[in-house]
C-alpha cells in the first residue's frame, strides 16, 4: 500500500449522515470501511451506549492518496464547524 494514506474519521452517531453526505457530494471515499458502533472517550463527553452514557461514535476508514486525504479532511473540518460540540476528529497517518 505504497504511496497511500490511511484516514480515520471518529464522530457521533448524531452527524454520521451529515458526514457522509457531506463525501458524497464532494466525491470522496467512495471506498471506506465503517465500524458502526464503537465506544470510547475523547475531548467530549464519554460514548459508551449504556444508560448513563448513551452516545455511541462510529469511525469510518479510508485509504486514499494525498490529495484525497487532504481533501477529505477539509470536509470533515466543514461538518465540524457546523457541529462544534459533537467530537468530530479527523485522523491521517502514512
Amino acid at each position: 500500500m505504497r504511496g497511500l494514506k490511511r484516514v480515520e474519521v471518529i464522530a457521533n452517531h448524531s452527524v454520521e449522515q451529515d458526514i457522509m453526505d457531506v463525501l458524497e457530494i464532494k466525491g470522496l471515499a467512495v471506498h471506506f470501511t465503517k465500524i458502526p458502533s464503537v465506544h470510547g472517550r475523547g475531548d467530549a463527553d464519554p460514548k459508551r451506549g449504556d444508560h448513563i452514557w448513551p452516545e455511541e461514535n462510529f469511525i469510518l476508514i479510508i485509504y486514499c492518496n494525498d490529495a484525497e486525504a487532504t481533501a477529505i479532511e477539509g470536509a470533515i473540518e466543514e461538518v465540524r464547524e457546523s457541529f462544534p460540540d459533537e467530537g468530530i476528529r479527523c485522523f491521517i497517518t502514512g
